[in-house]
């Protein structure tokens, strides 16, 4: 989850995905979203990226796999579940443009998240900005196309 400040067109990876979401921040979500599945809790036994989600799920995924935790909300929202992903801001990859834009709603934290360690430790703030992304059910319908197919996004040189 502690993606590196970008350096020559690559993010730097953790040596570790094991990072927990602050308390406050998942109980504020949850006080609005009302959840009813983790899919990534923390030490889980469950492949859950290939497994059902809940109908109302939260997911803050492992970030060395950010693109197939992206896929996998997407296809979950599609069935007409409430899908929210706690992720970094990484406006210019491929899964942002054909999972994302203008088909989520998007909020974007003021300053960096503390996460915290398994030991529920408060880390340093992370090295890059982070934004949550709401599938909402049903808007559009599951069956509608991805909107970037649809011309919306466009590809600079």
């Amino acid at each position: 989850m502690t993606e590196p400040a970008r350096q020559g067109g690559y993010y730097l990876k953790s040596k570790t995905d094991d990072y927990i979401t602050p308390a406050e921040l998942y109980k504020t979500l949850d006080d609005e979203f009302h959840f009813t599945f983790d899919a990534c809790p923390l030490h889980s036994r469950v492949d859950n990226l290939n497994a059902p989600w809940g109908e109302r799920t939260f997911c803050n995924p492992p970030y060395s796999n950010t693109p197939g935790w992206v896929a996998k909300a997407n296809a979950e929202w599609r069935l007409g579940k409430l899908v929210v992903l706690l992720i970094p801001v990484r406006t210019d990859t491929v899964y942002f443009h054909e999972h994302i834009l203008n088909q989520a709603e998007l909020r974007f934290y003021r300053g960096r998240i503390r996460f915290h360690s398994t030991s529920n430790v408060q880390l340093n703030r992370a090295p890059f900005p982070s934004m949550l992304v709401v599938f909402h059910p049903q808007t559009p319908p599951p069956d509608a196309p991805p909107l970037s197919e649809a011309g919306t996004a466009v590809k600079v040189n």
